[in-house]
């Protein structure tokens, strides 16, 4: 009697096999037969789509009671107490990786009770964000325009340094992120402002809410204007502000993919206080709302 031996047993398998995988592919694969060392594909998560190119941008439309800035009613000149101030801030960054990432963006305000113009304030702006953890640095030029008001147009360098706290208390998210703004007025003023804060986000989990308090102190040399506002006062201590922000996601309020954008509905309330009566600066309670967007 003619008998396999084990070697020809198993090179007629494998034959078998192939011959068999060749004439019924699908079957094997419909069968789970195959094998492969990749993991299978996972199911689309929320946040797959979202922009993870080098380009990003953020907008956000306000409407605010005043507009208060570093210390300063802007909108005190004229019109009636708590007339609306429409704000518009759109902001364009590239992101780079490791090296400093460039911004460029532009903000107004609009202010219709304001005798002189209503395109109170246009602010161009660029520089950029370093990431060199546990510190951000912010740097570049603000340019600020008063239509029919150009005596009073100026330009300022910047640099701002913001400390991650979360690498001191290994925490997932910075406690009180602690910053140091300076700033260096180098066209009408030829001087200096500096200010100090700090600010906390808490987060309520699965609900879209999201509560920002801020403080801060703000400190001025040798700047004799701000805005139309003059100073009888060299340097010294200008003001000091406290507030929060509530920003709630509209993409969970409309159970919308942030792949197509992040939505969002703020509402602002600050506190300023002045420090120095020879410095301009005001004392008061404002806020607002704003619609804001990034992708």
């Amino acid at each position: 009697m003619f008998r396999l031996t084990p070697v020809a047993m198993l090179v007629s398998g494998c034959v078998a096999s192939a011959a068999f995988a060749q004439e019924f592919p699908l079957l094997l694969q419909a069968d789970g037969q195959t094998e492969t060392i990749y993991a299978p594909p996972l199911p689309p998560t929320e946040d797959e789509g979202l922009n993870e190119g080098g380009v990003h941008l953020a907008l956000q439309v306000a409407y605010m009671t005043d507009y208060v800035y570093r210390g300063v009613d802007r909108s005190d000149v004229g019109g009636y107490e708590d007339a609306p101030n429409l704000q518009v801030d759109a902001k364009l960054s590239f992101d780079l990786g490791k090296l400093p990432h460039p911004f460029v963006g532009v903000f107004a305000n609009v202010y219709d009770s304001d005798p002189i113009s209503n395109f109170q304030e246009i602010r161009p702006y660029f520089g950029a964000d370093w990431n060199l953890r546990p510190f951000l640095f912010s740097f570049g030029n603000i340019t600020y325009i008063y239509p029919d008001r150009d005596e009073f147009n100026t330009g300022e360098a910047f640099l701002k340094i913001t400390f991650d706290d979360s690498f001191l208390f290994s925490t997932e998210r910075p406690i009180l992120s602690p910053y140091v703004l300076g700033a260096y007025d180098y066209d009408v003023n030829n001087g200096y402002y500096v200010e100090a804060g700090l600010t906390h986000d808490m987060i309520i989990e699965d609900t879209g809410m999201m509560l920002t308090f801020l403080g801060s102190i703000g400190y001025v040399r040798g700047i004799e204007r701000q805005f139309v506002f003059f100073s009888e006062e060299d340097d010294g201590l200008q003001y000091w502000e406290v507030g929060m922000i509530g920003t709630y996601s509209l993409n969970t309020l409309m159970n919308v993919s942030r792949r197509y954008g992040e939505w969002s509905m703020k509402g602002f309330l600050f506190y300023t206080n002045r420090i120095d009566d020879e410095l301009p600066a005001d004392t008061q309670l404002w806020g607002g709302i704003a619609l804001g967007f990034k992708y």
